[in-house]
């Protein structure tokens, strides 16, 4: 079963949420991650599980002819509507619909470890981008680096048993896990950091909307039911209040460029 079938369902069940309230909080590592990747005026990106789009509108912004795949129909649409002169399609990570050596750079911002074989994901990756390309893949920071840490371990109690050997959230956190999985995948590290990202909601309402609209809480809603994810969102987010009435979490993602090896 390939990543757009598990994973298409669950990110566009709440396309527009997510677009709104949820894709945004992201911003600065998409912008770090471009301006390290030099893109401007001509750069072909291709950003594999584009969501909704905003990180290839930012691309776009720079000059860059943008590429954008997902397993979600519902975010591709929005993508469109964001960048309409960009190529939008829906796919799966592991079968990459285009030639190979298409791109400068490809980009998956917490997207390679969605995918059914996160290996093979990159080895795609690899394929079609130009020899002397670059690949990055971006995570969450360590847990200990992430004020989101306890709602995504609250959310995760109401989640069905994951399969044996699962990782969770921040599996490949720890320094070395990242270039490990894509030298793998024949790729060679050039440059890795880290990106401060604050998630911002002024009020709980806009809070719930942004996190129940992300896939992992979507199959939280499913197996237990919406009150019960709210409920334990709510309960989660109530040390990150500020005295405004609005909500605002620290997080850290991290982030690897590799290129092509050999």
């Amino acid at each position: 079963m390939g990543t757009a079938t598990i994973q298409g369902a669950l990110w566009g069940a709440r396309a527009r949420d997510w677009a709104t309230y949820g894709e945004g909080v992201s911003r600065p590592l998409f912008e770090a991650v471009l301006q390290q990747l030099r893109v401007g005026p001509g750069t072909r990106l291709l950003d594999v599980g584009c969501g909704a789009g905003l990180a290839a509108q930012l691309a776009a912004q720079r000059g860059a002819e943008v590429t954008g795949l997902d397993a979600a129909a519902a975010l591709i649409e929005i993508a469109r509507e964001r960048v309409p002169a960009g190529d939008f399609r829906v796919g799966e990570l592991e079968e990459l619909p285009y030639p190979d050596h298409r791109f400068d750079a490809v980009t998956g911002f917490n997207a390679f470890q969605y995918a059914a074989n996160p290996v093979t994901a990159l080895a795609e990756a690899r394929r079609v981008v130009r020899p002397e390309g670059q690949v990055v893949m971006a995570v969450w920071g360590q847990a200990e680096d992430c004020e989101m840490a306890p709602v995504l371990a609250a959310v995760g109690r109401l989640l069905p048993p994951p399969p044996p050997g699962a990782g969770g959230p921040f599996a490949l956190s720890a320094p070395g896990r990242l270039e490990a999985l894509m030298a793998q995948a024949g790729l060679q590290p050039l440059a890795s950091g880290e990106v401060v990202c604050p998630f911002e909601h002024p009020d709980l309402e806009t809070a719930l909307r942004g996190n129940t609209a992300a896939g992992p809480n979507v199959r939280a809603i499913q197996h237990a039911g919406e009150a019960a994810v709210r409920q334990a969102l709510a309960d989660a987010l109530a040390r990150f209040r500020t005295p405004d009435g609005g909500y605002r979490l620290r997080n850290t993602f991290r982030y690897v460029i590799t290129t092509p090896a050999g």
